[in-house]
């Protein structure tokens, strides 16, 4: 189906200039997405705190991956089908009004319900960046653009805690949700004017079956993993067994009907691929390794060695150096060589190495050994995120693009919500004990300490006793520190897949090309040349007295290229 079948028009030119424009509009969008996750990092702990809910606090990470992980196929399906701009349009809005629900909450489970919503927006904006990207750029030369992709994801993680700890440390909490309304509005108006992407029409039924068993699966998965964690449950809890039951059953209808519908939301084809598998295998099993210790590092930052929020952002910015150097260094490299294989083994095995250090952390722990530690993870994680994509993407027909893309980025945020739920209730779990002998010691009232633990906040240590507050530190370092170790597992697993990734030939053609949908290359160049001449000389027919082409001329020719119009239109 071509540009020409959906919307009445020629194809789009996919000159380098209109592909930069797009590419603006996604910049936008993954910076929506991102800074607003690293911002909530550093102000958890005093989030957590005022709105009562430390013993809860996975939950505000887990209930946006799993809003986040449900949603992605949908994303990623439906945007196939029929075409991502407006998708893309809908998960900014949804992001943007989900935050001011945030800002204005007033206890902590309504708070969870609106990060809840904010990963359905943010969803849609990491998988249609990604496949958007597949659809402009040839495989060859994707790298160059996913490797500032990753860039920018660096950079919003440096500003989100730099930002989160001053709002949290000179503002209010609240101010980490206000400052996403301004920028969710430009990115809209950004994306609305700059986003030329082909409208579609469904031709076969939509899969509503399989995304209802999807997101019920993974939802019973993620209570099952966190009910499974908790002192109060269990893995034997009757309700721990029912939702693994759920998950179960939800799983098997699932795969029942993929393999009977249509048009199914997780092709059952794409797990005969080998290399899809392998790439998605290490995106799961790295998903649980690193979002685990993403999560908590910030918390530890703050109450174990007793840092501000604004300190503890950063003392993240070693991490976030470390990505973006090696996620564009890697981009342009694969752009140059076309080769990928190795960046994935060298990534896994430097946060392996991180991870192994991490281990050794305590409240003495002197901040220049913490700056060097991150760094050597953030460097192993820029190896390994958009390079994963960039292989899965490689290796799929042209009109999966964005189902493969969501599909590996669906378990990997699975392995995500699983490592989150488990290694938090680990800690939380190690974190309670631990508090409460700190607190009995100290001939407090078990049920004070139980209050005083829900109640917690990084600014209250300061007006603690010294011998109270130094038995607080040293608890989040007892607590977090061990968890590190059953981290490391996983990302063996990761670098063990990694070496068998096979390397095959990048493709050398835009996947809206190959559908039709666009012309590209010096094809695309040659036509607009075309069509530029052609306004120019409608330009000097309508003013006799012009010699040439004026300057005004070509400036409003290049304004229009900007439009979703026919090239050939005046």
């Amino acid at each position: 189906m071509t540009a020409t079948d959906t919307q009445g028009s020629a194809p789009l030119l996919l000159t380098q200039k209109r592909i930069w424009i797009i590419f603006s509009a996604l910049i936008a969008g993954m910076l929506l997405s991102s800074l607003d996750q690293t911002i909530v990092s550093t102000a958890m702990p005093t989030i957590v705190g005022e709105l009562g809910g430390v013993e809860h606090q996975t939950w505000i990470t887990t209930a946006y991956l799993l809003a986040t992980t449900i949603v992605m196929p949908i994303y990623g399906k439906f945007g196939d089908v029929l075409g991502r701009r407006n998708l893309f349009l809908f998960a900014i809005a949804l992001f943007t009004a989900a935050s001011v629900g945030c800002a204005f909450a007033t206890d902590f489970w309504g708070f969870v319900i609106f990060r809840a919503i904010q990963g359905l927006g943010g969803g849609g904006l990491m998988i249609l960046s990604q496949a958007i990207i597949a659809d402009i750029v040839p495989a060859n030369q994707r790298g160059k653009y996913l490797g500032p992709l990753g860039g920018i994801f660096g950079l919003s993680a440096v500003a989100g805690p730099l930002l989160g700890g001053f709002f949290v440390d000179h503002m209010t909490w609240e101010w980490a949700f206000y400052i996403n309304i301004p920028i969710g509005i430009i990115a809209f108006l950004v994306a609305f004017f700059t986003l030329t992407l082909p409208n579609k029409k469904a031709t076969k039924r939509i899969d509503i079956g399989g995304v209802v068993f999807l997101s019920i699966a993974t939802t019973c998965l993620i209570f099952f993993t966190d009910f499974g964690g908790r002192d109060d449950h269990g893995w034997t809890d009757p309700l721990t067994v029912a939702f693994g039951t759920g998950m179960l059953a939800a799983a098997f209808i699932f795969v029942m009907i993929e393999r009977r519908v249509e048009d199914p939301i997780i092709p059952l084809s794409l797990f005969k691929n080998p290399i899809f598998v392998n790439a998605t295998a290490i995106g799961f099993t790295l998903g649980m390794g690193m979002f685990a210790a993403l999560a908590f590092v910030p918390t530890f930052l703050q109450m174990s060695t007793g840092t501000s929020a604004a300190v503890s952002g950063l003392l993240m910015l070693p991490m976030m150096v470390g990505l973006m150097g090696t996620s564009i260094y890697s981009g342009l490299a694969i752009t140059k060589t076309g080769k990928y294989k190795k960046y994935p083994i060298m990534g896994a095995a430097l946060v392996i190495v991180a991870m192994l250090w991490m281990t050794s952390l305590s409240a003495d722990t002197p901040v220049w050994v913490i700056c060097a530690q991150l760094f050597v993870f953030g460097a192993g994680l820029g190896y390994i995120m958009q390079v994963v994509v960039l292989v899965v993407q490689n290796s799929v027909p042209v009109d999966q693009i964005g189902t493969a893309t969501s599909s590996n980025n669906y378990f990997r945020e699975v392995g995500a919500s699983l490592g989150v739920a488990i290694f938090g209730a680990m800690f939380t779990s190690r974190l309670a004990e631990n508090l409460h002998e700190v607190f009995t010691a100290a001939g407090l009232d078990p049920s004070a300490a139980g209050e005083a633990t829900a109640t917690l906040q990084p600014a209250v240590l300061e007006t603690l006793p010294e011998p109270l507050r130094e038995g607080i530190v040293t608890a989040y370092a007892d607590s977090l520190a061990p968890v590190f170790w059953y981290l490391i597992p996983f990302l063996v697993i990761a670098l063990v897949l990694a070496f068998f990734l096979k390397q095959i030939p990048l493709s050398d053609v835009a996947g809206m090309v190959a559908r039709g949908e666009a012309v590209g290359g010096d094809e695309a160049n040659r036509l607009e040349a075309e069509r530029l001449a052609a306004l120019q000389g409608k330009s000097a027919a309508t003013t006799p007295s012009d010699s040439g082409p004026s300057r005004s001329g070509r400036s409003d020719a290049g304004l229009k290229d900007t439009e979703p119009r026919n090239p050939d239109a005046g």
